[in-house]
């Protein structure tokens, strides 16, 4: 009987990739693929694979989004993130928003198997690296108010560094512009910040968004 997958990334070329190597598996099966987050709530809802293996980095809603999403409407859904996010902070919210495992894309592909078959047992799960991460990441005041977050609270933080406005980041979380601007609030309060400006400069020393990030916002912003 093989593990049914569902597989969500926005590059075709990564998926193809990744479908090369799991095509190579006889007890893995990819039952459906999607390129942003509302694809993937939509085939989650229209497949209901054994194991959803998900990117944090998509258009429209998030992977932490679509993780909470997936979880509210099946509490026992497993689900796995594949990132490029090496951060602990992104590995904790995934964790807090119902992910079963976490591997990153540097990891070998071996990595990313046997972390396939742990999910599908019920079983958390890190790649080395993200578990490394974990344990050596400094317990300061800083990082312990950054993890008092919310899921929803660190996905507004994330928006608001890259200059989304309340009322876009309202569409994308399907939320009203008064919650965006009440959570604004309540962030700046969380992390002691009293200022856009700061709470930016924050975001970046923990990580929450890098300057490539925000470069690449600018640079499309018209």
């Amino acid at each position: 009987m093989s593990i049914r997958i569902l597989l969500v990334d926005d590059h075709a070329i990564v998926r193809a990739g990744y479908l090369a190597l799991l095509a190579k598996q006889s007890d893995l099966q990819v039952v459906a693929e999607a390129a942003d987050g509302n694809q993937a709530y939509q085939a989650f809802k229209a497949h209901s694979p054994d194991v959803v293996i998900t990117d944090l980095s998509l258009p429209g809603i998030s992977g932490l989004e679509v993780i909470a999403r997936i979880k509210q409407r099946d509490a026992k859904a497993k689900i796995l993130v594949f990132s490029m996010h090496q951060q602990p902070s992104f590995a904790l919210q995934a964790t807090r928003a119902g992910a079963l495992g976490y591997v990153t894309k540097s990891s070998p592909p071996e990595e990313l198997l046997r972390a396939i078959h742990d999910v599908y047992a019920g079983r958390p799960t890190l790649s080395a690296d993200i578990a490394q991460a974990l344990a050596l990441a400094q317990v300061g005041g800083e990082r312990m108010a950054l993890e008092s977050l919310t899921v929803r609270e660190f996905e507004i933080l994330r928006l608001l560094v890259e200059a989304k406005s309340a009322e876009e980041i309202a569409q994308i979380l399907n939320i009203s512009a008064k919650t965006v601007c009440n959570s604004h609030y309540l962030i700046k309060r969380k992390l002691g910040v009293d200022n856009d400006i700061a709470l930016t400069r924050l975001a970046l020393r923990l990580n929450v968004v890098s300057l490539l990030d925000i470069s690449a916002v600018v640079t499309t912003t018209p």
